[in-house]
C-alpha cells in the first residue's frame, strides 16, 4: 500500500486472495482504491487518490449514493417527500451545475463491522442532519467486499428505517483498465441492451433504442451512455494482453452506464439500481418500504486468457 493512500485513510484495509489484491478505504467512502492482478493495477484514476478525494471526483471503485450520475433539477419528490437541494451543502455537481453523484465518496466515513484476510463488511449510517438535508430518508447501508481466487465481489444492502420508506438510486462506478496495452487494442464485450436516449443535458428522455451485442476492438470508440439491461445477470468485459476483466451484474442492477473517454486509458462499466435522474423523473425508481431491505450485487472477475 503506498504512502499516499495511508495518508488519506490510515484505516485502509488490504484484502488478498491467491491471485488478487485489493485495497479499500472505509474512512473515505469505502472506496476501492486498488485491485491488482499479477502485481499490475487494474483500476483507473488511482494515480493520485488524494487529489480526487479533495475534489470529490470519482476514481477507483466508488459508491455513488444516494444517487448515481446526475439529477435534472435542484428539487425532487420521492417516497412522499419534497426535497430542495438549493441550500444543501456538500453535494457534487456536473459542469452544468446539475447535482451529480450525491454526496462525494470522500466525505462519507464507514464503520468496519467485520473483516478477515480476504473480506470486509462495513456500514454507513444515514441518520445525520447534513446527510438527511440531501436525502431525508433515514437508513443504513452495508457493503460486503470479498476477494475470491479470480474475482472481487461487492454486495450492498440498503436497510430502511422502521418509520420511513427509502427510494433506491445508488450505483457503483468501477474504472477498469488493461495495463501495458493501448486502449485502442482492448477488445470490448457488451451484451444486447436498450440504450437510454438523452437530451442535451445528458438526461434520459424516457425513450429507449435496442442495440445489439458488441464484441470488437475499442479503437477510437467513445462511450458515455446509459442502458437498460434486457436480461438479468449480464456481463461486460475488456480483454487483451492475456487477460480479461469482466463486470458481472447480479441481482438489483437492471441498469448500466458505460463511460469510456476517447483520450483516457480506462473504461467505467457502472452497475446502477436506477437510471440517471430517477429521483426527479420517477422512471425506474424503486422504493424500500419501512423496515425493509434492498440488496444488490456485482463482481469484477479477472481471467488469464493466454
Amino acid at each position: 500500500m503506498n504512502d499516499a493512500v495511508l495518508a488519506l485513510d490510515a484505516s485502509a484495509r488490504t484484502l488478498r486472495s491467491d491471485g488478487l489484491r485489493a485495497v479499500f478505504l472505509p474512512g473515505r467512502g469505502m472506496l476501492g482504491a486498488s485491485l491488482t492482478h499479477r502485481g499490475e493495477e487494474l483500476l483507473g484514476r488511482v494515480e493520485d487518490i488524494a487529489s480526487f478525494a479533495q475534489s470529490g471526483r470519482t476514481c477507483g471503485i466508488p459508491l455513488l449514493h444516494p444517487w448515481a450520475n446526475r439529477l435534472g433539477a435542484m428539487r425532487y419528490r420521492a417516497a412522499g417527500k419534497e426535497v430542495m437541494l438549493e441550500t444543501a451543502m456538500g453535494i457534487g455537481h456536473d459542469d452544468r451545475g446539475l447535482p451529480m453523484h450525491g454526496i462525494p465518496w470522500s466525505r462519507l466515513a464507514w464503520l468496519v463491522m467485520d473483516e478477515d484476510d480476504s473480506s470486509m463488511k462495513a456500514r454507513l449510517d444515514w441518520t445525520r442532519g447534513d446527510r438527511l438535508a440531501v436525502f431525508p430518508f433515514p437508513h443504513h447501508v452495508e457493503v460486503n467486499v470479498a476477494l475470491h481466487r479470480d474475482a472481487l465481489s461487492v454486495d450492498t444492502t440498503l436497510l430502511a428505517d422502521e418509520s420511513h420508506a427509502v427510494p433506491v438510486s445508488f450505483g457503483f462506478h468501477p474504472y477498469i483498465r488493461l495495463p501495458g496495452l493501448p486502449r485502442a487494442e482492448w477488445w470490448i464485450g457488451l451484451p444486447a441492451m436498450s440504450k437510454l436516449e438523452t437530451d442535451e443535458r445528458s438526461l434520459p428522455t424516457g425513450e429507449e433504442t435496442p442495440v445489439p451485442a458488441l464484441h470488437a476492438k475499442l479503437g477510437d470508440r467513445a462511450f458515455d451512455d446509459g442502458f437498460a439491461l434486457r436480461e438479468p445477470h449480464v456481463s461486460c468485459s475488456i480483454a487483451g494482453r492475456g487477460r480479461r476483466i469482466t463486470v458481472e451484474f447480479g441481482d438489483g442492477y437492471p441498469y448500466a452506464q458505460v463511460f469510456a473517454p476517447r483520450d483516457k486509458d480506462y473504461i467505467a462499466i457502472e452497475p446502477m439500481t436506477a437510471p440517471a435522474n430517477a429521483l426527479v423523473s420517477g422512471r425506474g425508481l424503486r422504493v424500500v418500504q419501512p423496515g425493509g431491505a434492498f440488496r444488490a450485487t456485482f463482481r469484477v472477475s479477472v481471467q488469464d486468457t493466454a
